[in-house]
Order: structure tokens, then sequence, then C-alpha cells
């Protein structure tokens, strides 16, 4: 048996009217972590769906050599069965079984058909210690964090013999404490021998992990860098993702601020579950137009839930204080109302809740605002595709056409539909929430450049993002948030990383 664990040659995979992938060949040697990276829609997923029997057989042209055996995988049971598993970004967990039984669904620990409970417990704990899980299997793995959940899936891969993973945007979940323990763990499966192939889009994770990159573009397959030989930094990986150096992470703009826009005073929001626990604490809040406001603040902190909050009450119980708008104070009881006040929220779960992923995208367009594509309440079709045509254009979304189905678009395709639908509905306060999170450095950079064309128009944007420097990097003024309450603002010089995290630490010390 060869170095390497798997080759892939020549693969060739279509859909109707696109190809996907064009001639990629792909080399992994045993025991290493083995990055994959290139821009949304470059080919990533589709490889290791291809690899993972998603595609099977017969669907795509080209050759799978997996230990040194051409394999013609029928379906994923085929693939797992070689030793092939693959962990989605979408967890495949099923919410109300217990952690044990999420690790073996459907390789349950049985004898002549009735589960044996007993060993289900212990392998489930033995295999989950090996993993750095310590929770009781009984427990409902809803009640784990998300963190937790991603180990659950690398378990239940592992009690499957595993000899390579997939794991597609492992991290793009995460916060940063969870990241660090997968990525460590990920190091210690490599040093028992276990091979690993990571997609993700954060490229300062790969840098640290990765002993080899294959760099994939519109398809094919451009570089594979190595680290024993090649400089392995982010700007030389995104040079080979985008085709380009790009300079300047976060495009400039002219600063021209006007008067307050936006404002919220004394917000306080009780836990919706849990009666009488305060989640947001006498918040402070104020955006002036043709600003960008950031929120920073580890995860929980509650910067979500500010941001439902004030979008029509969407989370939370008893909420009290003013919100105001030019200066007036508004009543906003509903999403209904905060659309009608020009107020629009874009979430940060884009597939659960920004979407809906099997209509088209000239529909998820004017969802938001039916009104624009209608007379005397009927849907006008022309005027619908219209201003579908107008916002594929003006957002620059790569598709077939406006009637392509949007859980078909790659995720930052995805979410400059998303913006699209709220855009239409002419905010004047839009609320961004993780608004590149999933997507590339390149679809980063066109999200950035349609903030600052709304600045530019006067528009107020607040900014809700767990990656410090773009929040940093995009943003006029910050807010740093923690548990629940406002712990600092932050402009011009202040606005660093040192400056968030003191915020955040002199708060918890009090």
């Amino acid at each position: 048996m060869g170095e390497y664990i798997l080759e892939m040659k020549n693969i060739v995979k279509e859909f109707p009217g696109v190809r996907a992938l064009d001639n990629v060949n792909l080399k992994v040697k045993k025991g290493t972590i083995h990055a994959l990276c290139g821009e949304n829609g470059a080919g990533k997923s589709t490889l290791m769906k291809v690899l993972s029997g998603i595609y099977p057989f017969g669907t795509y042209d080209g050759d799978i050599v997996f230990n040194g055996e051409v394999c013609k995988f029928s379906d994923i049971k085929d693939s797992e069965r070689h030793g092939i598993a693959i962990i989605h970004q979408e967890l495949a967990t099923i919410p109300n079984l217990s952690i044990a039984e999420n690790i073996f669904l459907g390789n349950e620990r049985e004898v002549h058909g009735i589960i044996d409970w007993e060993k289900t417990g212990s392998d489930a704990r033995e295999i989950m210690q090996k993993v750095g899980l310590y929770e009781e299997p009984t427990g409902k793995i809803s009640d784990l964090s998300v963190g937790k959940q991603q180990l659950c899936e690398i378990a239940k891969a592992l009690k499957k013999d595993a000899k390579l993973l997939i794991l597609d945007e492992p991290t793009a979940s995460l916060n940063e404490n969870d990241s660090e323990n997968l990525l460590n763990l990920l190091l210690e499966l490599k040093s028992r021998g276990i091979t690993s192939i990571v997609i993700s889009h954060k490229l300062n994770e790969i840098e640290r992990v990765a002993d080899e990159i294959t760099v994939i573009r519109d398809g094919s397959t451009i570089e594979t860098l190595e680290r024993d030989k090649d400089e392995i930094k982010e700007d030389r990986i995104i040079k080979g993702m985008v085709g380009r150096e790009i300079n300047d992470r976060f495009p400039k703009r002219e600063h021209k601020v006007g008067d307050i826009a936006f404002e919220i005073r004394n917000w306080t929001v009780e836990d919706p579950m849990v009666s009488g626990r305060t989640r947001l604490d006498n918040v402070n809040l104020k955006v002036y137009k043709g600003e960008v406001v950031g929120i920073a603040g580890l995860m929980g902190a509650g910067r979500t839930e500010l941001a439902m909050s004030i979008f029509g009450r969407l989370f939370g119980n008893k909420i009290s204080g003013e919100m105001l708008k030019d200066g007036k104070v508004i009543s906003i009881s509903n999403v209904k109302d905060a659309i009608r006040h020009k107020i629009a929220y874009v979430t940060e779960d884009r597939k659960g809740a920004g979407l809906i992923l099997d209509e088209d995208i000239r529909r998820n367009i004017t969802l938001a605002n039916m009104k624009k594509v209608s007379r005397t309440g009927v849907i006008d079709a022309d005027l619908e595709n219209m201003v579908g045509e107008e916002y594929k254009k003006k957002l620059g979304i790569k598709c077939s056409s406006i009637f392509q189905t949007t859980g078909n678009l790659s995720g930052g395709n995805q979410q400059k539909v998303v913006l699209g639908k709220w855009i239409l509905t002419e905010p004047d306060v839009l609320i961004l929430d993780e608004p590149t999170r999933g997507i590339d450095v390149g679809a980063k950079y066109e999200i950035y450049t349609i903030i600052n064309a709304l600045v530019a128009e006067g528009k107020s944007v607040i900014m809700i993002s767990s990656e410090l420097p773009e929040v940093l990097g995009v943003s006029d003024r910050v807010y740093v948030m923690n548990e629940g309450k406002i712990v600092g603002e932050l402009k011009g010089a202040e606005a660093t990383p040192e400056g968030v995290m003191s915020a955040i630490i002199k708060n918890r010390r009090l």
C-alpha cells in the first residue's frame, strides 16, 4: 500500500448546464490533515459528495482510489463500509434522542433485533471519552452545545471504524473555545493515524493544522501546497482561491455620518423560557445615518437576542425600554411593525430562517415586500421577474437564472439573496447578524462592498459578528456586549482586539 490513502483522478461532475467539477485531481497522504480551500461554488462540497457516495458511481467521470483499491461507491453506506465518513456543516443529529442513540444511529447495539441498552451506554461512554466528551450518554443531544454535538458526530464516525474523516466547515458555527477544542482533536486523531479532509473558510485555522492544502477554483484544481515545501500563508491561499491578490480585506469608504437614525434606551428583556431571568439588562445603543455600528462579544453575550428583540420582538418576554427612530419614540409589536418602520433583520441562520430553500431566487427576494411586485393584491409575474433580475445584477448573484432553486446556490450567493430580500424592503436601519458566516474571503469582500453602498446612501447598519477582525474592519464604532449588558463603546484607535477584551474582562471583575 502506498503513502496515499486517497487519490481522486480526473473527476468530472456535471449538472444541467453546469460543469461543477472539471478534471479535478486530489491526493491525500495517510495520517495527515488535508485542507480543501476555494470560494463558495468552487466545487469543494461537490467533490466530497462524489467521494462519500452521495453522488454515486455513474453520475460522474473519473476514478476514486481508496487504500489502493478503485472504488465505485453506490451510496453513502457503501463509502462508510470502506472507512470514509463525512460530517456535514448542518449536523445530522436527532434532537429528541439521547447522545448514545445518536452515536449509534444506523449502527445500533442489538441482540436478536433488540437493542442492548447497557452495551449502548458503555460503548458510547468509551468512544465519547476518546473525543474529549464527558457527558452522560443518556442525556439529550439537544442539550449539548453545537461544539459538543460536533464531537458526537466525530464519535459516531469513529465507532464505524472510519479511516478517513471529511469535515465540511466544522468550526463555522462554533465559538473560539469549541473551535480550538475541535482542532486539537483533529491533531490528536492524526497522531492515531486517522486521516482528515477539512473544508473551511477560516484560513487561520487551516494555516495552523493542515499538512497539505489543495486549492480549487471554478471546478478545477489550482495547486496543492505542502507544509514542508511551500509557504502556507493566508495571502498565498487567497490568491489561489480568487486568482488575484486581495491586499485589503475590507474595502475603504468615506465616513459621512449624519443625525441619529435609531436608538434604544434602557432596553431590558426577560428570558422567554426562564421566568425572572434577565437576558438583556438596560442596554443603550444609538446608530447614526450613514454609519456601521458593530456589536462584539463572546458567544452568549446577548448579541443575537438583542437583534431579535428589536426586530418585532422575535425574542424575549416582558420587554421594557424605549425605541426611537429619527428622534421619535416608536412601538414595534411584531415583524410587520418593524418592516413598516423601515427596520430589517438579516438572521444568522440563513438556511433555517432566512430563506425558503426550495423556492427560486426571485421569490425569495420578493418575499418580505410582496406589495412591491403586486397590483391590487395580485402578484404581477412580469414585475416580480424584473425585480429579481435587478437584484441579481445589483448584488452580483451568480446563478443560472432567477428561477434557480435557492438551495442549490453556494453559501455566498444564498447570503446575497437574503440581503436582497431585506434591501427590497427599503430599510433605513439594517441589522446584520453574522452576515459572512460560512462564506469565502472573496464573497465576504462583496458583502462588505454592499454594506458600504448602503451606508453611502445614508442607511444605518448594525453588524453582529463572531469574527472580531471583521467587526473592527467594517465598523465605524463598536459596542462591546457581555452577559446581556453593553460594557464598552469603542471608536477610532480604541477599536482594537485588546480594547474589546479589556472591556469584557473589566466587566467580569465587577
